[in-house]
């Protein structure tokens, strides 16, 4: 459904102050429950533990606003279902990323259900025609799909090594996203870029360096699934089967080439690209000396770039 700039202004600004406001309560939660990221394996860069639940206060922003939303502009049923049909494998992929950061779930289960939900959710948007970039076949665009949902699923949870990396990212992403699908009238889609914007830096506020709180899985798996899904219903304005196909991996560029130097390191020193290691883009720049949070600021400024860049070529 159509609507203005202020209107959208709202809905950032909505799920902003909801998820800041969420996120030290969560972070107080944790506490009294002693849910932390303990530094307890190499991998780990933090000196002190730090609460999660953080990624609970960014579903719960998301979806409460999302709903809200729909509620207020008087939504038909197709809407709701349209809606749901984004939210509900993000939602139950954070439950899942949850039950991780609880119970510290094995590689291989967490690979198999974010599966599920990729297929469900390709099951979805090519049933509904909504594949931004169809390749023709069914199937093709089924395998695309899958590939891409749990491919960036996992590049938004390996990128959450530093903080402030994966939200800022994500942010950066969807303010993008949101440019591009308001130039364009796809409206559906820019609701919810500039409500996953205001989400992301709502919690960033209290995840940038140094971080009071982090996402854990839960926000992680929940951001991936929804920004993945978000992109491949894009339909870039553009001229060249290349430029269409580049337009929502560029959007997400820094996260997938993180994923990939990293799996490719691991691969290459014999070590199962799943365990954690001091390999990432944030790693390799801080063993060449320069400050953590400069670190993670270069990361968002060439997120920043290549999705300007992403506008130019639209």
């Amino acid at each position: 459904m159509q609507a203005t700039g202020l209107q959208y202004f709202l809905l950032f600004f909505a799920t902003f102050a909801l998820v800041g406001t969420l996120t030290p309560v969560m972070r107080k939660i944790a506490i009294s429950k002693k849910i932390y990221d303990l530094p307890n394996a190499a991998h780990k860069t933090h000196k002190e533990p730090v609460p999660y639940l953080g990624g609970v206060a960014i579903i719960i922003g998301v979806t409460v606003i999302s709903y809200a939303a729909a509620i207020y502009k008087q939504f038909k049923i197709e809407d709701f279902l349209l809606l749901t049909s984004v939210l509900a494998p993000a939602i139950i992929l954070g439950l899942i990323g949850l039950w991780d950061d609880l119970r510290n779930l094995r590689p291989g289960p967490r690979l198999a259900i974010q599966t599920v939900a990729g297929i469900f959710t390709a099951y979805i948007l090519i049933s509904q025609d909504t594949v931004g970039n169809p390749t023709g076949s069914q199937t093709l665009d089924a395998i695309i799909t899958v590939i891409w949902i749990v491919g960036i699923c996992n590049s938004i949870n390996f990128f959450d090594n530093v903080d402030g990396g994966a939200a800022g990212t994500v942010a950066i992403s969807s303010l993008g996203l949101f440019y591009l699908t308001f130039q364009n009238q796809q409206f559906f889609i820019a609701a919810l870029s500039s409500v996953t914007a205001g989400a992301t830096i709502g919690f960033l506020l209290w995840n940038k360096s140094p971080a009071r709180i982090y996402m854990g899985d839960a926000g992680a798996l929940f951001l991936g699934v929804l920004i993945a899904t978000l992109t491949i219903r894009l339909q870039p304005d553009t001229d060249g089967l290349w430029k269409s196909l580049a337009t929502p991996i560029l959007l997400l560029a820094v996260p997938i080439l993180d994923t990939t130097t990293v799996v490719v390191s691991r691969i290459r020193r014999g070590v199962s690209p799943l365990q954690g290691g001091h390999d990432h883009l944030s790693h390799r720049l801080m063993n060449r000396g320069i400050p953590r949070k400069r670190a993670v600021v270069l990361l968002w400024w060439l997120s920043l770039m290549l999705v300007a860049f992403v506008g130019f070529i639209n």
